[in-house]
């Protein structure tokens, strides 16, 4: 039996891909699962803009299809005052399609932020995540304080999900409490799809 994890996220400065990559590896380091990566294209006031379907460089953009195929979904973005940013909004408020459906009712699903301050919204970041998610009928995973690095962690942990805080600099590079924390919730949303799958 295997299973695939959509990891999908959006990124700007470098620092929720860097979390999605971690997530990655901790997915991929459990047996029988595979992490599709996948991000989304910017939004523009300007409404006549468009993009090309394949982004210059890094992950292709997602679709539906993805949603749609994946076992488990990990949802990542920066925050923006309290909430995910636009762009990653703007897809989840497509997929009423599938809501309709029930496709990912279901399906274990998982969240993650950045931030560039300490106390610049992560936690409602994540909630605000979660919640279309729940209307989807996902079922929730976080991290469990179990994990000694929630604990322990100067910057960025939360039992709702990973992250990371930049402290104002423009900065991907993780502590390595959050890149634990990234990869624990990569696997463990992963051996909840596993289980689910074989149920």
């Amino acid at each position: 039996m295997s299973v695939e994890i959509l990891v999908l996220y959006y990124s700007r400065s470098g620092a929720t891909l860097s979390l999605a990559r971690e997530a990655v590896t901790g997915i991929e380091q459990r047996s029988g699962c595979t992490a599709r990566l996948r991000t989304v294209a910017p939004v523009s006031a300007d409404t006549e803009a468009t993009l090309d379907a394949i982004p210059d460089d890094g992950p292709p953009y997602a679709t539906l299809d993805d949603l749609r195929e994946c076992d488990g979904l990990l949802l990542g973005s920066p925050t923006r005052f309290g909430n995910m940013a636009a762009p990653l909004k703007y897809f989840l408020d497509g997929t009423s399609g599938l809501w309709l459906e029930g496709v990912l009712s279901g399906k274990p699903a998982a969240v993650f932020t950045s931030t560039a301050s300490l106390h610049g919204g992560q936690e409602t970041t994540l909630l605000s995540m979660a919640v279309p998610l729940l209307h989807h009928g996902m079922i929730w995973v976080g991290l469990p304080y179990s994990l000694p690095e929630l604990s322990s962690t100067r910057s960025g942990g939360s039992p709702y999900g990973a992250s990371h805080v930049s402290f104002g600099k423009d900065d991907a590079v993780l502590s390595q409490e959050e890149a634990t924390l990234a990869r624990a919730l990569g696997n463990r949303l992963a051996g909840v799809a596993l289980a689910l799958k074989g149920s």
